[in-house]
């Protein structure tokens, strides 16, 4: 599964489509965010994201959780969200 990055700084269009083009070709994606400017971020994209995704029938589902991840040697706590279509 494909883990995007995402940061304060991300532009939330571009991310939006970077997320559903892979939810389209892969079924799911994951989005990884440190601090509250990159959950922001992402929160956004998603909304966007189901937007472009909703006229081809999908519904998205996000399931948010911790990971810790190692960053020049230091142990950083991220938000993880794993997006994917609903099942029905």
């Amino acid at each position: 599964m494909e883990t995007l990055k995402v940061s304060a700084h991300s532009k939330t269009k571009a991310l939006a489509g970077a997320l559903a083009a892979v939810i389209r070709t892969d079924g799911a994606v994951e989005l990884q965010a440190i601090g509250a400017g990159a959950v922001n971020q992402a929160i956004k994209a998603i909304a966007v994201a189901r937007g472009y995704v909703a006229p081809n029938g999908i519904n998205l589902v996000v399931i948010p959780s911790f990971v810790e991840i190692s960053i020049e040697n230091e142990e950083r706590t991220a938000i993880k969200f794993r997006v994917e279509p609903r099942s029905n």
